[in-house]
């Protein structure tokens, strides 16, 4: 009698085990499904870039801006051909883009944004205050020089510098543009740059990726100085990476082996654009070997 309720006892224990045994199995089989499903979204057969068709010097459907030199960088070293979903850089681009699976990257995407997962950074800017190089403003590095005192500045509304000026009495003669538009209708940065050229403002202050290319291609008379000085908040400089689908972390992992491996290569694209490119700090302009 003993042994037979042994050996019932027994095999009570070992089915329990293969029990468990099957249900570790079926969550392994669908942890295994949810990672082939994450990486399934992200197409084999080309680089698929979520970008603005009308957002140069970043971006066009033309292929002129340097986030397009970018991606045919990153589509060479994958071995895959660059394929655009286009929509404008304004409220709904990642929700008609990234999220809708029409495209698995966005080029250009300041660190820290929770929409997007991002990837490591891969440069720091600032905004920059762009003025005539023979001007008197030439000399001028923080927004609380008094030489500013007085005069018109171009400024994006709402955007960081703005706080800035409010606290040092440069709103009141200000000239204000539009933070966020769509391109192919409205140009803040070129409009600004041509008033400056013009004389209607003394100075304009703009994201440096965009004032800097503008300036380097059709304004060589003028000078980009990136506002690294500025000691009160909010800070001017910020660091862009690459943005991917929440959860893609192998695609992110890829793309940040991307990076490493060729930094000097975007590096070389961006300066030849015109991009002021900082330490990681924003403290000091980047003198990375060209």
């Amino acid at each position: 009698m003993q042994s037979r309720r042994s050996k019932t006892s027994a095999w009570r224990v070992a089915r329990r085990l293969f029990a468990g045994a099957i249900a570790a199995a079926l969550l392994s089989s669908q942890a295994g499904t949810g990672v082939a499903q994450t990486s399934d979204l992200v197409s084999d057969t080309a680089f698929r870039v979520c970008a603005d068709p009308a957002n140069f010097p970043m971006s066009d459907d033309q292929g002129r801006g340097y986030e397009n030199r970018l991606a045919e960088l990153f589509a060479s070293k994958l071995g895959l051909p660059v394929e655009y979903s286009w929509y404008p850089m304004a409220t709904g681009f990642i929700r008609n883009t990234l999220r809708a699976n029409k495209c698995d990257v966005v080029i250009g995407f300041a660190q820290g944004h929770e929409l997007v997962l991002n990837t490591n950074h891969y440069f720091t800017s600032a905004y920059a205050l762009i003025v005539p190089a023979d001007g008197p403003l030439a000399g001028v590095e923080t927004l609380s020089d008094p030489a500013l005192q007085g005069t018109s500045l171009g400024i994006v509304a709402g955007s960081p510098p703005a706080t800035h000026m409010a606290r040092h009495g440069l709103i009141g003669k200000a000239r204000a543009y539009h933070l966020v538009v769509d391109r192919r209708y409205e140009s803040p940065a070129p409009d600004m740059l041509a008033a400056l050229k013009a004389g209607e403002i003394d100075g304009a202050i703009l994201w440096g990726p965009i004032g800097g290319p503008l300036v380097k291609q059709d304004y060589p008379e003028f000078k980009v100085i990136p506002l690294i000085h500025e000691e009160l908040p909010p800070r001017l400089f910020f660091r862009i990476t690459m943005g991917v689908r929440l959860g893609e972390k192998v695609w992110q992992r890829k793309l940040n082996s991307l990076i490493r491996r060729h930094q000097d290569e975007i590096d070389t694209i961006l300066r030849d654009a015109g991009v002021p490119l900082l330490e990681d700090f924003g403290e000091a302009v980047l003198d990375r070997a060209q």
